[in-house]
């Protein structure tokens, strides 16, 4: 473990409690399906705020309007340094409920347009998705306020824990460094209890 990872606090999270809540409020108002969609997109693939936004429909879907499992970021932390594009991965859900928003949106316009629309129709900008998460997560019934930053972390952090290798972690987080990608590596209290429960006593 590095040095970085033994002092750096863990990550902020969403409970597994908390992301049902607000994709539960989210899933269920008709207004609200832009951003379960968003948010399901975030929780499923780590992306950033910012990553999100400058999403286009081309990205997601191919010609013949499926939804792409492989995801090309030309938009992404650090692509003015480091412009070689980076990868996404779409889960099987996340594809689906993109298909049926971009069907409720009416989509008839070309691969360069906007994947996520404000209500006015134009490209939703970030602090719409930050003041939009903080409306949601009350609305959800939410104990603590988070900021939407910490989509990223939940998702990064539940990949960390389902792989136990931190070798598939770094490429699903998109990181260039270990060190950046350890601090998701923190245990859980869960599994700080399991390892205690089968130790000899």
């Amino acid at each position: 473990m590095s040095a970085y990872a033994a002092v750096a606090r863990p990550p902020r999270t969403l409970t597994e409690k908390e992301v049902n809540l607000l994709l539960r409020v989210t899933g269920q108002h008709r207004d609200g399906f832009r951003d379960h969609c968003l948010y399901g997109l975030a929780l499923a693939s780590g992306l950033r705020e910012h990553e999100l936004v400058a999403l286009n429909i081309g990205d997601i879907f191919n010609e013949r309007g499926r939804a792409r499992r492989h995801v090309t970021l030309t938009v992404f932390k650090g692509s003015r340094r480091h412009p070689a594009p980076q990868e996404g991965v779409l889960s099987d859900t996340v594809r689906a409920k993109l298909l049926r928003l971009k069907r409720a949106q009416g989509h008839d316009v070309g691969p360069p347009a906007p994947l996520f629309l404000s209500r006015k129709g134009m490209r939703l900008a970030t602090r719409q998705v930050c003041h939009g998460f903080t409306v949601w997560q009350e609305r959800a019934g939410l104990e603590r306020h988070l900021n939407f930053h910490c989509t990223r972390h939940t998702a990064c952090t539940g990949a960390s824990r389902r792989t136990k290798d931190i070798r598939l972690t770094q490429p699903f987080a998109r990181q260039r460094s270990l060190n950046s990608t350890v601090i998701y590596t923190h245990a859980s209290d869960d599994e700080l209890v399991s390892v205690t429960q089968e130790l000899p006593c």
